[in-house]
Order: C-alpha cells, then sequence, then structure tokens
C-alpha cells in the first residue's frame, strides 16, 4: 500500500491577523535574516501575492524572490511589505543591551 503525501504549505495556516503577527516576531526574535524573509513570505503567500504585490506597486515575482527562504529583502520592501499586509514594527530594548 502506497501513501501518497502531498506538500505541506504553513501559509494555508497563517490567515489570521494575530497569528500571522506572532509568527513574524518569532522570526525576527531568531536573529536570522533568512528565516524572516521566509516567514514574512509565508504570510505574503497567505494574503494573497498579488494583491501584495498591487498593494506594494513591486512586482509579484521580485515579491517571492525577496521573500522566500534565500531572500534577502531591501528595507524599502520590507517596510512596503509589512504596511500592506497591516503589520507595525514594533522596538524595544533587550535585556542584553542595558
Amino acid at each position: 500500500m502506497t501513501i501518497e503525501l502531498g506538500r505541506f504549505d504553513a501559509a494555508e495556516y497563517l490567515t489570521d491577523p494575530q497569528d500571522q503577527a506572532e509568527r513574524l516576531d518569532e522570526a525576527f526574535a531568531s536573529g536570522d535574516a533568512r528565516f524572516t524573509a521566509h516567514a514574512l513570505g509565508m504570510i505574503a503567500r497567505a494574503c494573497g501575492m498579488t494583491e501584495l504585490a498591487t498593494a506594494t506597486g513591486l512586482k509579484r515575482q521580485a515579491l517571492y524572490r525577496a521573500l522566500s527562504a534565500n531572500g534577502n529583502p531591501t528595507l524599502e520592501t520590507l517596510l512596503k511589505v509589512m504596511k500592506a499586509l497591516g503589520l507595525d514594527l514594533v522596538v524595544k530594548v533587550t535585556p542584553a543591551a542595558t
């Protein structure tokens, strides 16, 4: 008996804005730029990459590339995407810095 497995896409489960914010907060806390870009890409796919491209004025292919596990979005791209997704960046002092 053969078991067929489909490809898992976490974007299908990131439809709630609170879940999206928590996922991205965890990614930023990791300090890993690639992980953060990938997490933002999952959220972008969950919200619709075509709609996001329209809202940001960026090309869909450029968003896919920048927001992949190998992506490295510019600060300008990051800010546009975050705004279009209705997410804010919050800065706080870390205990190690005080």
